[in-house]
C-alpha cells in the first residue's frame, strides 16, 4: 500500500467526521482563521523538521510507496498528518460536547 492510498483513508475519515460537525454547529470567523493558522504553522514546522530529520539520515522513504512530489525532502505525503488533525480535531472537539465552533465560554 503506498502512504498516498493510507492519506486518502484517514483523510476521507476525517472529512466524514468533519461534515458531522459541521453539520451540528455553525461556524464563526474566529474558528476558522484560528484553524487556519494553526494549519499553516504545523505545516510550516513539518517541512522544517521532516527536511532536517531526513537530511541528518534519521529516516528515509521507499520510493516505490511515495509519488515523488517532495517540499524539500520531504514527500508531499508527510504533509497529510498536519491536515488530518487540523480537520479532525476541531470536528471530535464539537462532538464530543466540549463547545460549540467559535463559542467561548465567557
Amino acid at each position: 500500500m503506498t502512504y498516498l492510498i493510507l492519506n486518502a483513508i484517514f483523510l476521507a475519515v476525517a472529512a466524514a467526521i468533519a461534515t458531522m460537525a459541521l453539520a451540528r454547529q455553525l461556524i464563526s470567523r474566529r474558528f476558522v482563521v484560528s484553524v487556519t493558522l494553526a494549519l499553516a504553522l504545523t505545516l510550516l514546522l513539518t517541512a522544517v523538521f521532516d527536511n532536517l530529520m531526513i537530511g541528518a539520515g534519521l529516516f528515509s522513504y521507499d520510493p516505490a510507496h511515495i509519488s515523488g512530489l517532495f517540499i524539500g525532502l520531504a514527500p508531499i505525503e508527510d504533509f497529510a498528518y498536519p491536515l488530518a488533525a487540523a480537520i479532525l480535531l476541531p470536528a471530535l472537539w464539537v462532538l464530543l460536547g466540549r463547545t460549540k465552533i467559535g463559542r467561548t465560554d465567557d
